[in-house]
């Protein structure tokens, strides 16, 4: 079962890299590049695929262009992607925030929206060609595309239930890979569309120590059941309602991974990252044309460090001067009271009356 689970996964994959799939030279676009803040909010945000608790967060907008053609009149019609993060120290959040009437079809994610955020891990990986290793398929190892590698969070929600959490699970990440065989929330690296593997799982041999640090959930506008669906109420609204989705997720700023599979953030540097989205259209499934971007080359992920932090001085070192003026004032005391001392047996002893030893 479990070998058949991980073929049913690389299979997921094969099609996921279709969609992915670039050809030739990187296209060029007037609005490349752009930042998203993450600014430092501990304990604001639930992961739970609701908008609420991000109201007082800066969103970053973004035109949805054709990643293949990035071309302004081929933009997705629903309009651009909100994007928004914040960090709490630990973890770093996500909020996807896209317009589009509600498509659901239980089970066949590629008739449901899905979602993907890639970021830099190898120093010399390119946005476009997610990595840009330019080995052919069967030929990518770890040593031939070094410095080429990119992390990979995809979202199909054809098997989530909206307002769930999905992602990195136990019985998954005890196989030591990055897979979700619940949601399909999965954790992916890649050198070029055509090598991409779940975490832990090479092109020659499984690493067997990755595991999936992602977790998110979904939810649309238009759903009003708030108190938790379940499998059997799908397709959970209404198909075709007008409205917007909400992609939110989570993960560690650092994990443990050893094998160039994840990128590492640090607060107060940058870190390069991109923004995917897949939408069906007419009841078809999504295809190389529904695989819109966010930009047509790294956006800049700014984790900023608090600004009570960034502002913070510490006081300076008083306990020498607290010492000094105690030792002092001590000092003094003693000086006193040997004068008080000295003044009172003076004092006496002119009050003595001397008798000469011959008068005894």
């Amino acid at each position: 079962m479990r070998l058949l689970a991980v073929l049913v996964t690389a299979a997921a994959l094969l099609a996921a890299a279709a969609a992915h799939e670039h050809h030739g030279e990187a296209p060029t676009c007037a609005g490349g590049g752009g930042r998203v803040l993450a600014e430092f909010r501990p304990g604001v945000v639930t992961v739970d695929g609701h908008p609420t608790d991000w109201d007082g967060v800066e969103a970053s907008e973004f035109a949805l262009l054709p990643a293949l053609h990035p071309d302004e009149d081929k933009a997705y019609a629903g309009g651009k992607v909100a994007v928004k993060a914040v960090h709490d120290g630990v973890n770093i959040f996500f909020m996807l925030k896209v317009d589009g009437d509600y498509i659901y079809t239980k089970g066949e994610n590629k008739k449901c929206p899905s979602v993907a955020l890639m970021f830099q891990i190898g120093e010399k990986a390119t946005y476009y060609n997610m990595g840009g290793c330019k080995d052919i398929p069967g030929s990518c190892t770890s040593k031939s595309c070094r410095g080429q590698e990119v992390d990979i969070m995809h979202f199909s929600v054809g098997n989530a239930i909206p307002g769930r959490l999905y992602g990195g699970n136990h019985i998954d990440n005890a196989d030591g890979n990055g897979g979700d065989r619940f949601g399909h929330l999965v954790d992916l690296y890649a050198w070029n569309p055509h090598c991409q593997y779940l975490d832990g799982i090479g092109p020659k041999e499984n690493n067997s120590n990755a595991q999936n640090d992602w977790h998110g959930a979904w939810w649309h506008s238009s759903l009003t059941f708030h108190s938790g669906f379940v499998d059997d109420d799908s397709p959970y609204g209404k198909q075709d309602e007008k409205g917007t989705y909400y992609f939110e997720f989570s993960r560690p700023l650092r994990t443990m991974d050893r094998f160039q599979q994840d990128a590492q953030f640090t607060i107060g540097e940058p870190n390069s990252m991109a923004v995917a989205f897949w939408y069906p259209n007419d009841g078809k499934p999504w295809s190389n044309s529904q695989h819109y971007s966010a930009s047509c080359d790294w956006l800049v992920l700014d984790i900023q460090p608090s600004l009570e932090a960034a502002h913070y001085r510490p006081a300076p070192n008083r306990s020498w001067d607290a010492g000094t003026a105690f030792a002092l004032l001590l000092s003094v005391v003693a000086i006193c009271i040997s004068v008080f001392v000295g003044y009172g047996a003076s004092k006496n002893k002119s009050s003595v009356q001397f008798t000469p030893l011959e008068q005894i």
